[in-house]
């Protein structure tokens, strides 16, 4: 079904709507919440706050961006808050209150496949990403983790397509060092623009 009329079903308050949209982007922004937090349990908590906010405010998204760029502005604002708070906080607190986890929303939770896959590497990414500035980590997320085109970016991130680029390329740089250092050779060489088929 084409999303245009998905999404005008969501903005008047139908929830199958709003359930398929969160069906065919909860993946993306679950990669993206667990590359920035390095723990399963945190980016479920993440993914579902995501989309509760995102449900709360569906009727005032007037569709100047596109439904893709506004959902991932809100995750990454989302794993900037949570790498903060992880940081000022060391016990670890829900982001979703008791409250809002009585809305019908799908899991968004990782199957058994993805939690073998990202458990030490995913680790090891978050714990570097984290090592880097903010403004990198936010480009690397949504590039090489949810796979977004550079124009997306530009949206979500406000800036050009040519700020994008160069940003990358130093975000990709300052990450490979962040690896080196940490002595994962494996992931380094993945973070190496020189490597692979490069950027489209």
């Amino acid at each position: 079904m084409d999303e245009k009329h998905i999404l005008a079903r969501a903005r008047h308050g139908e929830l199958d709507a709003f359930e398929e949209l969160v069906r065919r982007y909860e993946k993306r922004v679950y990669a993206v919440a667990l590359r920035s937090s390095g723990c399963p349990e945190d980016a479920a908590d993440i993914v579902q706050e995501v989309f509760l906010r995102a449900w709360r405010s569906i009727e005032s998204f007037r569709g100047d961006s596109g439904f893709s760029t506004w959902l991932f502005r809100i995750t990454m604002n989302l794993c900037v808050d949570h790498a903060r708070h992880k940081h000022t906080q060391p016990q670890t607190q829900p982001i979703v209150t008791e409250e809002e986890t009585e809305r019908p929303l799908p899991d968004p939770g990782p199957t058994p496949e993805e939690h073998l896959e990202n458990s030490e590497l995913g680790r090891e990414l978050a714990a570097a990403l984290d090592e880097i500035s903010e403004e990198h980590r936010r480009i690397v997320l949504l590039r090489d983790v949810s796979g977004l085109s550079y124009t997306e970016i530009a949206e979500v991130l406000e800036i050009s397509e040519g700020t994008v680029k160069s940003r990358l390329s130093r975000a990709r740089i300052a990450l490979r060092k962040v690896l080196l250092q940490r002595g994962n050779l494996s992931l380094s060489a993945a973070s190496n623009p020189s490597k692979g088929g490069g950027d489209a």
